[in-house]
């Protein structure tokens, strides 16, 4: 991607219809092979019953296996788009979930990092947890943010020019944050608040 991408245009989020928080909005959950199941379903679950329609997004078509403590497979999900096929403009949220794998594979693509910088670029909400967090590390935009993450990779965000807190969940601005599976509850209530434009 570049300034002159198209995916950097319109970036203020699609309006959502009335009804439930997030009816009308499109949430891309962005994940590779590895990722830590709940933190996959548990956000993805929350924004689907607050309305919201959910893309998962991979690096290969076909399916991505999860896993438990990144090391005890679990289930495996259909990809829904590759993202060399999806753009910015699709989308008016993006869910970064952890397991150390996955964020691992995600920040070797070139095609996901600049995803993932054209979604902060544009101020779409987003929310991370876990090692999710390696993945913005990557993207180059962390800096003069604050955030959690889980504790192995917050030297990574320091020297990104982070700011790292320890709480269950942080907001800065359209940027959510959390460390671990423990803080599926508030990450996922605080999603839906932040998508919904209700910080």
């Amino acid at each position: 991607m570049s300034g002159d991408d198209p995916t950097y245009e319109n970036p203020a989020p699609k309006a959502p219809r009335a009804g439930r928080p997030l009816d009308g909005a499109v949430v891309a959950v962005l994940a590779a092979d590895g990722v830590e199941e709940i933190e996959l379903t548990a956000p993805r679950e929350a924004v689907e019953r607050a309305g919201a329609r959910t893309v998962l997004v991979s690096l290969h078509d076909g399916e991505i296996q999860a896993f438990h403590n990144d090391v005890e497979p679990a289930g495996r999900f259909t990809v829904d788009k590759v993202i060399t096929d999806v753009s910015v403009a699709d989308f008016d949220a993006l869910i970064l979930p952890g397991g150390t794998t996955n964020p691992d594979k995600l920040r070797q693509n070139a095609h996901a990092v600049d995803f993932v910088r054209g979604c902060m670029h544009a101020e779409r909400p987003t929310g991370v947890i876990c090692h999710g967090g390696w993945t913005l590390v990557e993207a180059n935009v962390v800096a003069g943010r604050t955030l959690t993450s889980y504790p192995s990779i917050r030297t990574d965000i320091r020297n990104a020019g982070g700011t790292v807190v320890d709480g269950e969940v942080v907001v800065d601005g359209p940027l959510v944050s959390s460390r671990n599976p423990d803080d599926l509850p508030a990450f996922c209530a605080k999603i839906v608040d932040v998508f919904a434009g209700v910080s």
